[in-house]
């Protein structure tokens, strides 16, 4: 094909030859993907199309310079809306749902409902939820989650104390732990509701970044903010992916389609706003155990912060590389400041500020 339309071996091919491969080849190929073809050459202006982008689009890849074609042409789609196509089965009909869900723009959502395979399946957030759930309350201790009155709250291997800190993997293993069935449950609805179709269409391996990154600035921050205070719960992370959606949702407003928007925003907010003002409440509640206070609310926050810098960055940028951004730089960076800062924070300043910690556990 390279050969036989472009015999220089520029790399390119001229929009004429190209409408005409279209028109000899395109009942060949999926509706939504000759749309995205016709697009990229009504968008091009120096009357040639790059080859490798030709390449990557039938092989379900995208290129920086595919998606800047794209959004600089007009972009006008010649065929109805995937929203308006009749005649799908069940699983089409969730895939064209979970893309009106996340992606603003209609040539990202048919891109994403011709190129999902299901496979690999969603497997990181079920995983985390299922093992949130289980693991440790459910199988080890015989219950589905600990109230902070329990006498075996604070006697286990998982949650992050501050006498403890030095024991690294309870900066991550917090989140099996939840102080009351009200925490575990809304962690694990918001978990589901929203991590699974953003993990459905960004990857595991962009969602589980967000998610771990929210986990580990959620107990960094109570380790500087919030000295005293232990810390349980999985709402670093889901704080992360949930903010990340919604302010997703705000800055591309009038591209998201999702049904009743608002009012699902606003639930959103409610729920996020009850769960903080729950961890608020409990963490200056009188304690179980004095004089270790209830576990902090500054997880909350440390997600919510992951969520609307780095979390924005990923989810605004569907199949696109996240090396490309000048902003993912810029927030990453900061990211990586804030971790060495609150781990020599945790090396060297409990010691100079002299601090009076619990007793460990």
């Amino acid at each position: 094909l390279l050969s036989q339309f472009d015999p220089d071996n520029t790399g390119y091919i001229s929009t004429e030859k190209f409408r005409s491969l279209l028109q000899r080849h395109g009942s060949e190929l999926d509706p939504h993907k000759l749309e995205v073809l016709l697009a990229l050459a009504d968008s091009n202006s120096e009357g040639r199309i790059c080859y490798q982008d030709f390449v990557n689009l039938m092989s379900n890849k995208r290129s920086n310079s595919f998606r800047q074609a794209i959004l600089q042409g007009n972009r006008r789609l010649c065929s109805k809306a995937l929203l308006e196509e009749t005649g799908l089965s069940l699983s089409q009909r969730l895939i064209r749902h979970v893309a009106y869900e996340t992606l603003p723009r209609e040539i990202d959502r048919k891109w994403y409902y011709d190129s999902y395979t299901c496979c690999p399946p969603p497997w990181f957030m079920i995983t985390i939820t299922i093992v949130a759930f289980f693991l440790y309350n459910g199988v080890i201790l015989d219950r589905f989650v600990l109230q902070v009155s329990h006498p075996l709250y604070l006697k286990n291997a998982l949650l992050y104390h501050p006498q403890l800190r030095a024991q690294a993997w309870r900066y991550l293993t917090y989140i099996f732990m939840h102080a009351g069935i009200e925490h575990l449950g809304l962690n694990v609805v918001l978990q589901l509701l929203v991590g699974v179709p953003l993990e459905m269409v960004h990857g595991a391996a962009r969602i589980s970044f967000v998610y771990v990154a929210g986990v580990v600035a959620g107990s960094l921050a109570v380790s500087v903010a919030d000295m005293r205070a232990p810390v349980v719960g999985s709402s670093g992370g889901v704080y992360a992916l949930v903010s990340a959606h919604l302010a997703n949702i705000v800055m591309n407003w009038s591209g998201m389609k999702c049904q009743f928007k608002l009012l699902r925003m606003a639930v959103a907010l409610i729920c996020m706003s009850f769960e903080f003002g729950r961890a608020v409440w409990l963490r200056f509640h009188p304690s179980a155990y004095p004089p270790c206070p209830h576990p902090s609310f500054m997880a909350h926050l440390g997600g919510v912060m992951v969520g609307i810098t780095l979390g924005v960055i990923i989810l605004r940028n569907y199949e696109q590389r996240l090396q490309d951004q000048t902003l993912w730089w810029i927030f990453l960076s900061i990211y990586v400041i804030f971790v060495l800062f609150a781990i020599f924070w945790n090396i060297f300043a409990y010691s100079l500020l002299d601090l009076k910690l619990p007793p460990p556990p």
